[in-house]
């Protein structure tokens, strides 16, 4: 008995011992983690575009080249540009009319063939139709008498060509005429030889030319009158019939730095340039503002020349702070 006894308790020893062990192990506390430090905490609020200052309390953001060329933003460089005094007018492109010829029947007759058609380029004598006479019942070939452009075609293949109606109008296109309606109170602004900037509006440069004609009387239904200029176009880049617009130069300035019209933004009541600092960030930098035309403006204070900045839809950076200062609030 007494050595069943002493066996029981040492059971029970050993049995509470275990528990206890255990018991220990399952409420010990779990080892914290260690505290985030302040290098990653601040990469991690620069990747969400948090908004930091510089040293002179001006706006900073991160974004990507990548970033900016999707959402269409252009980068430039500020630097010199000429500001000009300008008079904007409204025009229309038409073929240079001392170098349109329309193209008649020697002898009335059927239309037997058509080698050419309106928008075809032709060589001086080329060929565009055959007709047969009606006096000799022989065919003869109509042909171009200039090189050019087929603009206009009045015949069809088996109609009756008349001596009295142009069949062809062909235009030499190498040159065009600018047309501007100038209203009466700005005649006494334009003259023989004045500059003017032509825009197109096909996404291309502005083209310089010079007034070469001011027409002597107007017209009663505009009442304005007509100046002309006479523009090269070898590449066929100025079509007859479209709208254009210009600027006619009164007069030129020059400054030493200045940023496209577009890049001036309004940020906390502060006027902005958004420049380039660094392959990241952007800076909303206070500027000082100068004279300005309809492509530049001049900078003051608060850029130097060769600064890259946006130059073209900066609203997309102006948005992405907002969010930074949305984000920071």
């Amino acid at each position: 008995m007494k050595t069943s006894t002493i066996i029981f308790a040492v059971a029970a020893i050993v049995a509470v011992s275990a528990l206890a062990g255990a018991g220990y192990r399952m409420t010990r506390p779990a080892k914290p983690n260690p505290p985030a430090t302040e290098t990653s905490h601040h990469e991690e609020k620069h990747a969400s575009g948090h908004i930091e200052q510089d040293e002179h309390g001006a706006d900073r953001i991160l974004i990507s080249d990548v970033k900016l060329a999707a959402a269409g933003a252009v980068l430039a460089k500020a630097g010199e540009a000429t500001l000009s005094d300008t008079l904007s007018f409204n025009g229309v492109l038409r073929a240079n009319q001392e170098t349109v010829v329309q193209v008649t029947p020697r002898f009335p007759g059927i239309v037997r063939s058509i080698s050419k058609r309106i928008g075809d380029t032709v060589a001086k004598n080329d060929q565009l139709a055959s007709v047969e006479s009606n006096q000799s019942l022989t065919v003869y070939d109509l042909k171009a008498p200039i090189s050019g452009t087929v603009i206009d075609r009045q015949i069809s293949l088996g109609e009756y060509a008349s001596e009295q109606k142009p069949s062809f109008v062909v235009a030499d296109l190498s040159t065009i005429w600018v047309d501007l309606s100038i209203y009466r109170q700005d005649l006494n602004r334009v003259r023989n030889g004045d500059e003017v900037l032509i825009d197109p509006d096909d996404g291309g440069a502005d083209i310089k030319g010079h007034i070469s004609y001011v027409a002597p009387v107007g017209s009663s239904d505009t009442q304005t009158a007509i100046a002309r200029i006479v523009l090269a176009n070898k590449d066929g880049r100025l079509r007859p019939g479209l709208f254009v617009t210009a600027r006619l130069v009164l007069t030129k300035r020059k400054v030493p730095v200045a940023v496209r019209a577009g890049a001036i933004q309004t940020l906390e009541n502060k006027t902005v340039v958004f420049v380039r600092e660094g392959r990241d960030k952007i800076e909303a930098r206070p500027v000082a503002l100068g004279e300005s035309d309809s492509k530049f403006v001049e900078i003051r204070a608060g850029m130097s020349a060769g600064e890259p900045y946006v130059a073209e839809n900066s609203f997309v950076v102006k948005a992405e702070m907002g969010k930074g200062e949305a984000g920071h609030d």
